[in-house]
């Protein structure tokens, strides 16, 4: 485990601590150590929901079906052919 030297202080209520301490107390844990696992905890769900996309089971699987089978896309091929007949940028 990595040595712990940073600290970070939070002002609380004498209700807010009491609530920490009692819950610190019934988990076996110092508050400090309490304080710290719940924080890093929510950071966690935080920054995983900010990370992962949920979407319902049916849409996920038409998305990978669409991706697995592209719909024909006839004017992408006239796109592409009308680009390759454009004049490029002349190099001087």
């Amino acid at each position: 485990m990595a040595v712990k030297t940073e600290r970070i202080e939070a002002r609380l209520s004498p209700d807010e601590r009491a609530l920490i301490e009692r819950a610190a107390t019934l988990t076996g844990l110092s508050t400090s150590a309490f304080l710290v696992g719940a924080a890093v905890d929510q950071a966690d769900r935080v920054l995983s929901a900010s990370w992962v996309t949920a979407v319902p089971e049916d849409y996920f699987d038409q998305l990978v079906q669409a991706l697995d089978e592209p719909e024909a896309a006839p004017g992408l091929r006239a796109a592409a052919a009308s680009s390759r007949e454009r004049q490029r940028i002349a190099r001087g």
